[in-house]
């Protein structure tokens, strides 16, 4: 893998973390956090997030 790759998945999951946090509330550092425990499964990080929302209006 060659640094060109490895930049864009660096920018690729920039980018998703900005725009989860953006769609479900949670900070940038808890969506890079999810990120790299989940992989980027959109579904599973949208169903996770939500669940860290709900439990910090609690």
């Amino acid at each position: 893998m060659g640094e060109d790759e490895d930049d864009a998945r660096r920018a690729e999951r920039d980018r998703l973390a900005i725009s989860l946090a953006k769609e479900t509330g949670i900070s940038e550092a808890q969506a890079r956090d999810l990120i790299n425990m989940l992989g980027t499964d959109r579904n599973s990080l949208l169903r996770e997030a939500r669940l860290i929302y709900g439990q910090r209006l609690r």
